[in-house]
């Protein structure tokens, strides 16, 4: 791309960052508010929301009136963030936020926490899965710590989907699951995707993916870091552990969307994800081009659709339906 091209798609995404802005300030109608008609109040639960893209979208969901449980690792910062969003809404909101601990990477922390979400709150309506890791920076390209950015992006991602769908409350608008993701994940990106021509048909054949496809392409990526030989076998090229994390949630979010789509009316479960951007956060090294509250809006958009508009399976930025 030359400098015009370059100049004129920067333009482009400045001239959607200031709809996107108009459109966040708008309120959303009484018929759309499909969760001021749920009582008790509807449950949203966002992992990793301490900070960053996950604090900014339990902040956004709590200020549109839903209670939100704010899960983190870490007690000390995950109960400030809760008290944070607390304190800054304005007393007239009615802001319920809770905090509670959560390391999706650990298989008990999960279990614990379904148990503790369903005696409290007899299940969720909203999951939205953020927690997530990347410890390359800049121009870093390392594969060092690959198992615990494989684990907990995508296999925590995988099993708190897995462990939530049966917390889903039934109801005429159905639940939400919203995984963020990124462009950096996707099967036929043009500057970052894995070279086996053969694996990017299969991930993308409805007919050919499946569970045991993605899970053993995670096997083989991680066997190949351990023998030292990922880098001469066409993986991704930038930030390859977290890109092939994410290419596996977004294989993952549509191979869930086929297992859902035939729940019954009243037990509808939608589930999309979604690229935040490149977000000024502790993950990007604060690089990023986009304000956390940006990053989270789209992500927050999903998790508010109403029920007819029902989209299920794809992949958005922006607000906007992308390619996977």
């Amino acid at each position: 791309m030359g400098k015009k091209g370059k100049e004129a798609a920067r333009e482009r995404r400045e001239q959607r960052r200031r709809e996107i802005t108009l459109l966040r300030a708008l309120p959303y109608e009484p018929h759309q508010r499909w969760w001021d008609r749920l009582q008790p109040r509807a449950v949203a639960v966002v992992t990793g929301a301490n900070r960053g893209i996950g604090f900014e979208a339990a902040r956004q969901l709590a200020l549109h009136g839903l209670h939100v449980v704010l899960t983190s690792r870490d007690a000390a910062k995950g109960q400030d963030a809760a008290e944070r969003i607390r304190g800054e809404a304005p007393d007239e909101a009615g802001v319920s936020v809770e905090w509670r601990q959560l390391n999706v990477a650990d298989v008990a922390s999960v279990e614990a926490f379904a148990t503790w979400a369903l005696e409290t709150h007899g299940g969720i309506h909203v999951l939205v899965n953020n927690a997530g890791v990347n410890f390359n920076k800049g121009p870093d390209n390392s594969v060092e710590f690959a198992e615990q950015v494989i684990e907990t992006n995508y296999y925590g991602t995988k099993r708190m989907i897995d462990a939530m769908i049966a917390l889903m409350k039934p109801s005429p608008y159905g639940a939400r699951i919203v995984n963020v993701s990124s462009r950096l994940g996707r099967v036929n990106g043009r500057r970052n995707r894995i070279g086996d021509a053969s694996l990017r048909d299969q991930l993308l054949n409805d007919d050919c993916l499946s569970e045991q496809l993605i899970d053993e392409m995670i096997k083989k990526f991680l066997e190949q870091v351990r023998q030292g030989t990922w880098s001469s076998n066409q993986w991704p090229q930038m930030y390859t552990d977290y890109s092939v994390s994410k290419l596996a949630v977004n294989a993952y979010t549509r191979l869930m969307s086929r297992k859902l789509s035939d729940r019954p009316e009243g037990q509808k479960i939608y589930i999309n994800c979604f690229c935040p951007g490149w977000v000024k956060t502790a993950m990007t090294g604060w690089e990023g081009n986009n304000s956390a509250e940006e990053g989270a809006d789209t992500g927050v958009w999903l998790a508010l659709l109403p029920c007819e508009q029902g989209t299920n399976g794809k992949f958005f930025a922006e607000r906007r339906e992308i390619s996977f």
